[in-house]
């Protein structure tokens, strides 16, 4: 008996190097066996095939958007009994200066920030009742994009990709589209971390609209298409060579990128090429860099790609500690109509049943007002997380409901409190993968993305 299947197929007849060299003539230079990002089945079949997930970075108002706080207003200037504590110091009860009003036949309350979005609301899942672990952005942000809010994990849409694979084999399965470059530090919100490179996710900094400046070297300066093709099988007989007696997934993924990268020469200048739409479908997104990576968004959904995930507030972050109405307004208006487009044309084209949507950021903000160092209110709120909202729409999801809640000001989630790994679960188990199954051995223990806990919510499943 041999350890490995690449030992046995190393003593075989053929040997490894040639079926990789046979392999690199048909798909990425592996056999189909060993590519990793060939699409399979999950644990039990899954109400959702992909996933858009809108990332509001900086941490959006709850209060102001989608968790409306009448009792603000009837303590407007008054302090609030709470044992809770702020990373800054706070003030008095501070009402939303937003209208909240019943959209849809649910009823249920939104903030004029999302007239749009809202007119969906009888498709979204809302949950009031998220909580995160600190309310620091960096560990928040990689807890609710990696699932560990201290040390380097994988992301969901790595996580994705290892128990999905991807159904566009000219196109990455993972893409995350930032404008004006990546925040915080590096890929760590879309890192691969300990799992194999193929499934990192793929940046995009969509604030341009020129495919080359869109996607890094994605055109050759020197050599003509022909002539790399020549390289590369060239290359892979050589990489086929190397691996004969050694296991090496980092070449292994390296070999995937190259092949991957020569393919979205011509893929992905279809997929990214607006001009295609038709000038209805632009109008609706609107011309806004927001408007345009959504719109790119959809294109590479329905091409395979099998996550995307868009970032809002990189360079303007939903941070606001002062001046929150004029700040929430205008990220608000970037995008509430850019996701009220993608909704609807989801529809309209037969994607909405099995694509997952995901609106929210790391934490939520508090019911309270923010100081000044000279203790003046800025109108702005401090970081929180001990309460904060977020929505899920398609894909498996009961529209029209409203899950958990809040106490009466929105400082802390009170009813039915969801964490983040609940929300992890609840997201795998709609794409059919069972989060305690979905596990991958790494330094002597199975990593999972939820850890040792997660829930689903069964109670917002369709």
């Amino acid at each position: 008996m041999f350890p490995t299947r690449r030992d046995l197929l190393h003593r075989s007849a053929l040997g490894l190097g040639s079926l990789a060299l046979s392999g690199v003539l048909g798909d990425d230079g592996l056999s189909a066996a060993e590519n990793p990002l060939l699409s399979r089945s999950g644990h039990f079949p899954g109400k959702a095939k992909r996933v858009i997930h809108f990332f509001l970075n900086g941490g959006p108002s709850h209060v102001d958007t989608f968790d409306p706080k009448p009792a603000l207003a009837r303590y407007a200037g008054k302090a609030l009994a709470t044992t809770l504590t702020t990373e800054r110091k706070t003030g008095a009860a501070f009402p939303s200066p937003f209208e909240f009003r019943r959209y849809g036949e649910s009823g249920i309350e939104v903030s004029e920030l999302f007239a749009k979005t809202a007119a969906h609301i009888d498709d979204i899942a809302v949950i009031r009742s998220m909580y995160a672990q600190v309310p620091n952005h960096e560990p928040s942000l990689m807890l609710m994009n990696c699932g560990d809010s201290v040390q380097a994990r994988p992301s969901f849409g790595a996580w994705t990709l290892y128990g999905l694979g991807s159904e566009n084999r000219n196109l990455p399965g993972f893409i995350a589209m930032c404008p004006g470059g990546m925040p915080i530090k590096d890929n760590e919100n879309w890192q691969s971390a300990f799992l194999p490179g193929a499934f990192q996710g793929t940046y995009v900094d969509s604030k341009h609209e020129e495919l080359s400046r869109l996607i890094e070297n994605i055109d050759h300066p020197h050599i003509a298409t022909g002539d790399q093709r020549r390289q590369l099988d060239l290359l892979a007989r050589w990489n086929a060579r190397h691996r004969e007696n050694r296991v090496d997934e980092r070449l292994d993924a390296r070999i995937h990128s190259y092949e991957l990268a020569f393919r979205m020469q011509s893929e992905a200048s279809d997929a990214f090429d607006l001009s295609k739409e038709p000038a209805h479908i632009r109008e609706m997104y609107g011309n806004g860099v927001h408007g345009r990576q959504t719109l790119i968004a959809r294109r590479l959904l329905e091409r395979g790609v099998r996550y995307v995930q868009l970032w809002h507030g990189a360079g303007q972050p939903w941070d606001n500690h002062n001046e929150i109405e004029k700040n929430h307004r205008n990220l608000a208006g970037e995008i509430d109509g850019p996701i009220a487009a993608l909704l609807t044309d989801l529809k309209q084209r037969g994607l909405f049943e099995d694509t997952l949507v995901l609106w929210g950021g790391e934490f939520g903000r508090t019911p309270t007002v923010e100081l000044s160092g000279a203790g003046k209110p800025q109108m702005g709120r401090d970081h929180n997380h001990y309460g904060f909202s977020v929505w899920m729409a398609g894909g498996g999801i009961k529209g029209g409901t409203v899950h958990g809640a809040t106490d009466e000001f929105g400082f802390k989630a009170e009813k039915d409190p969801v964490s983040v790994h609940d929300l992890h679960a609840t997201m795998l188990h709609l794409l059919g993968l069972d989060h305690k199954r979905l596990t991958y051995r790494y330094a002597g223990r199975d990593f999972r993305l939820t850890d040792v806990s997660g829930r689903v919510i069964r109670e917002i499943l369709g």
